[in-house]
């Protein structure tokens, strides 16, 4: 059950946190890279409701399912990630743990091989917003959507 709505109770700070959201949006970066990033962080974060919305984005942008369901997964899903996705990912996830990894200089250097500085810089912006809108809706146990049909 849902503890708060902070959507209404903090409408401003959440109008906040979405005109980063846009500006991700708006960033450069491929819409399905920063959906696989997000997906990534809240499937790291155990986020119901943003698993759930980020599946759904990617499987409205064409992402095929036998992807989706390796994402959890992927370094051991081969070439089925570009090599690309495959750096925006690991980022992700020592970028979230940042607490265990402390964001060693070898990550830095293997994200940066594929990454330009501002593409780098947008994306960590992007896995940051992810980790907060994971843990606010984990707080107040917001329930995924599919749990509402």
């Amino acid at each position: 059950t849902q503890r708060l709505d902070y959507t209404t109770l903090a409408a401003a700070g959440m109008k906040a946190f979405g005109g980063v959201y846009g500006y991700v949006s708006r960033s450069g970066l491929p819409a399905s890279l920063i959906d696989l990033v997000y997906l990534r962080v809240s499937q790291i974060n155990g986020c119901a409701y943003c698993i759930d919305m980020h599946s759904r984005d990617l499987t409205k942008g064409g992402m095929a399912l036998d992807k989706l369901v390796l994402v959890s997964v992927w370094p051991e899903a081969g070439s089925l990630f570009t090599a690309q996705e495959r750096a925006a990912l690991r980022w992700a996830e020592t970028v979230t743990r940042v607490a265990e990894t402390a964001v060693p200089d070898a990550e830095f250097q293997a994200v940066s091989a594929h990454f330009p500085e501002k593409e780098l810089a947008d994306l960590t912006i992007a896995i940051g917003l992810m980790n907060v809108y994971n843990r606010i809706a984990i707080s107040f146990r917001r329930p995924p959507d599919a749990a509402a049909h």
